[in-house]
């Protein structure tokens, strides 16, 4: 699947900056650099140490092209494992489009999306695993899906599947070798010591799967509904968090009709705030339409921020909204909202004592702050996985199949199955471990895989 050849490619965005950087890789990457690089010392770069830094022109046609910097990465110490050279150019469009035309013309090809890191990945710089942390590593728009990211790229992941699929490959053989002495009635694989592993392994392949729900939800951001009957202050709550005025705010009931949704950034995790129809019995069928919507999106969020009007409200009414919305996996906020307006219900707020209310002024963003303190610890009650923490749907995949494939040993030594039958689901397991660092993988998935990196990494 990869080629040979030396490849380029612009590894800074497209268009006008102070610098551009463009990367070659390959094993003609220095010697047609030197070709067209007249330094100002005027030493090859060929007779230059690795991770070496020089300045000097770019030549065309015997003119001056451009006044660079040139870094010397020579194989295997560098990201791909090849001989690489990074070029350090002023960041005019024109430039970066005459530098790679000018080694093109000089049988150099432009590289594929991701081709670095896959031949990093094919030279044995980094696993599979890594290599994709790569690509999740230059996406990440947070702190948090920045450290998940982080985390994948130190392989402390990888390495602990690797070590599990290498106790497995022993046993396997172990098992496998008794039956080239059947008749002798002898046990290598001593079954006792085999289940306890068996049994280490689906439990850490549980913890891994259940994580994903964590990791997913911090890479792509926590869902977050607000809801509560109409004219409970929730646009005007979204609009003091945004710093916007993103949501139509009336005080008319009914006002917002459809869900409205933008994105948050505190103490670096991501929080998607989506600002929902108000709650209430009524016969308009656009208003019916955007409070079911509101089901629909309440029942996909991970933190629900019930707001309330003390003066608009009973407690019957709030036990009775969240009941509605209860489940497991979503964590509800009580918010009482306008505690800047004059409280008539005194009743309904000493029902409220003792329990635990935010109060605040979405309008005077008076305690607002507070909230968001709230809504970050929450992060922490919701994600319980302290060490690694899965994101990537097909690391998911093949970690439910190699827990899958190991439930069946697990059977197979509890009803005393044979060798034979008990080193098939054994090596179903091994093959999915191996899936997600890449030591057993294909050039279909490794094409998908990198097919979604930018150019010139």
């Amino acid at each position: 699947m990869v080629s040979k050849e030396t490849i380029i490619a612009l590894a800074t965005p497209n268009g006008l900056g102070a610098i551009s950087v463009i990367r070659i890789s390959g094993n003609d990457a220095i010697t047609i650099t030197d070709k067209l690089f007249k330094a100002k010392n005027k030493k090859p770069l060929s007779s230059q140490k690795s991770h070496t830094v020089h300045l000097g022109h770019i030549i065309k046609d015997k003119n001056e092209l451009d006044e660079v910097l040139i870094t010397i990465f020579k194989g295997p110490h560098s990201y791909t494992g090849e001989d690489t050279i990074e070029i350090s150019c002023h960041g005019s469009t024109y430039i970066q489009q005459e530098i790679l035309d000018l080694f093109v013309d000089n049988g150099i090809r432009i590289a594929n999306p991701g081709e670095f890191t896959l031949r990093a990945f094919i030279n044995g710089k980094m696993d599979l695993n890594q290599a994709e942390a790569v690509a999740d590593l230059i996406a990440s728009e947070n702190e948090g899906s920045h450290k998940l990211a982080m985390q994948q790229m130190k392989s402390g992941f990888s390495n602990d599947l690797k070590k599990l699929r290498s106790e497995l490959l022993h046993f396997t053989s172990m098992i496998e070798l008794e039956l080239d002495f059947s008749e002798e009635d002898v046990e290598f694989a001593e079954r006792g010591e085999f289940k306890k592993l068996t049994n280490k392994i689906q439990s850490e392949l549980k913890t891994l799967i259940d994580s994903f729900k964590s990791g997913n939800v911090l890479k792509n951001g926590i869902s977050v509904a607000i809801a509560g009957k109409p004219n409970a202050g929730k646009s005007s709550l979204l609009n003091t968090l945004l710093n916007e005025d993103k949501a139509i705010v009336s005080n008319i009931p009914g006002t917002t009709r459809d869900s409205i949704e933008d994105s948050l950034i505190i103490n670096g995790i991501k929080f998607r705030f989506i600002d929902t129809a108000g709650l209430r019995e009524t016969k308009d069928i656009i208003e019916s339409k955007g409070i079911e919507k509101t089901k629909e999106k309440i029942s996909n969020a991970k933190i629900l921020l019930y707001l309330f009007d003390v003066n608009d409200i009973n407690v019957n009414e709030i036990k009775s909204s969240l009941r509605t919305f209860k489940r497991d996996d979503l964590s509800i906020i009580l918010v009482r909202n306008k505690i800047d307006l004059k409280n008539k219900n005194k009743s309904l707020l000493k029902e409220l004592n003792g329990k635990e209310v935010i109060e605040i002024s979405a309008t005077n963003h008076k305690s607002v702050s507070i909230l968001k303190k709230r809504l970050v610890n929450e992060v922490d009650i919701l994600n319980p996985y302290t060490d690694v923490i899965i994101s990537n749907s097909r690391h998911y995949e093949a970690l439910k199949n190699a827990l899958k494939a190991i439930q069946e040993v697990n059977k197979g030594l509890k009803n005393n199955l044979s060798g034979d039958l008990l080193s098939v689901d054994v090596r179903r397991s091994i093959q999915f471990l191996g899936e997600i660092t890449g030591e057993i993988t294909n050039d279909d998935v490794l094409g998908n895989i990198f097919a979604n990196f930018c150019i010139g990494k």
